[in-house]
């Protein structure tokens, strides 16, 4: 668990007379606890999604729910709420609560940052920006406009971070590029604000997005943002074994058969689309990104193969939890996820800063 990428990317260039008994961890060994763990994982997931669709302000019991998903029309009213409201809810929550926390780990490999996240570098603020500006000042209307505007403003922030980052000696530096993060989200942030503030129809029309929810959304609105998110997702786990070589180092990489420089601009690419179509499909919601990657970490270890494979699976699953617990911790109405994600999330974050160690990268 705490071998070093190094390490790993070594395994896979290894020959077989090296592994096993007389040289590395069996990888049969190393894999089937793995593999057990990402189907537990999956399962979790699957029972956070039938929690999203029978608990709210109605419980509604698991026969009714088959029913309701199976039917497709008709039906009684629990079937229509099933149908209409918590199904596009609990599959926006699945695909967003994956995209964030792949766009997390992928974040944190690139940077070599085991707190790096789309918030903590600026990347949601970017997109956040551009969406309200697109709002406020161009005048959109159509929400299935958001996800151009998003991901522009994603890819520039992202861009705009590594840039500053990589400026003066030493090149891109963990403290740099988080300081450049924190620093150019904070200003986004505030002209963000100071466009809501400055009009009442652009606060009308994304207050409840920029708090960060999953609700209220239609399955065709589901349907435009799956096939990036589905997209962005591929993307990134073709990234990432490239990725464990590329910790090895630029040269080494190309002993290797990498492509260092391929692969920067793919993972630039699947982290654009994932955090823009994200914070266009349900605001921007924060930690997510960081909690799971650096969570699944500890067991799988630095190999982003699995850390990708399981954050895909956990991150929809915490989403969903949270937008749950959001629903029901009120008497009447319900939390935002963002503002839940918020609450669960900053004591994990305090206390990862608080390690002396973060997990290795």
């Amino acid at each position: 668990m705490g071998r070093s990428p190094a390490e790993v990317a070594a395994d896979e260039t290894s020959s077989p007379a090296r592994r096993g008994r007389g040289g590395s961890v069996d990888p049969v060994r190393r894999t089937g606890p793995r593999l057990i763990g990402l189907v537990v994982a999956v399962g979790v997931l699957a029972a956070a999604a039938c929690a999203s669709l029978m608990i709210g302000s109605r419980a509604i019991d698991t026969a009714t729910v088959w029913e309701a998903v199976t039917a497709f029309d008709g039906g009684n009213a629990e079937h229509v709420l099933v149908r209409e409201l918590r199904l596009p809810r609990t599959v926006i929550g699945v695909v967003v609560g994956a995209a964030l926390a792949v766009c997390g780990g992928l974040i944190q490999a690139f940077t070599r940052n085991p707190l790096a996240d789309p918030g903590i570098l600026g990347v949601n603020a970017g997109a956040s920006l551009m969406v309200t500006f697109a709002v406020g000042v161009l005048g959109l209307q159509d929400p299935a406009g958001y996800v151009a505007f998003a991901m522009l403003g994603a890819f520039a922030l992202t861009i705009v971070v590594y840039a500053l980052g990589s400026v003066g000696r030493g090149g891109p530096t963990r403290l740099k590029l988080t300081l450049a993060g924190v620093a150019l989200g904070a200003a986004c942030s505030g002209v963000t604000s100071a466009l809501v503030l400055e009009n009442e129809t652009t606060m009308q029309a994304i207050r409840f997005w920029g708090v960060g929810s999953i609700g209220g959304r239609s399955l065709a609105e589901v349907a435009r943002a799956m096939p990036l998110i589905v997209a962005g997702l591929v993307l990134a786990m073709m990234c990432a074994r490239a990725l464990n070589v590329l910790a090895l180092g630029d040269e080494l990489s190309h002993t290797l058969g990498a492509r260092p420089q391929l692969t920067r601009v793919a993972v630039v690419i699947a982290i654009t689309v994932l955090a823009g179509t994200s914070v266009a499909a349900a605001g921007p919601i924060a930690f997510v990104g960081i909690m799971i990657p650096h969570a699944v970490r500890w067991f799988t270890g630095p190999d982003q193969r699995w850390i990708l494979a399981y954050s895909m699976a956990l991150g929809g699953a915490f989403l969903l939890v949270a937008d749950v617990l959001g629903r029901l911790v009120l008497p009447s109405g319900e939390l935002r996820v963002g503002i839940v994600t918020g609450l669960l999330g900053a004591p994990v974050l305090i206390a990862l800063v608080r390690r002396h160690r973060a997990a290795a990268l």
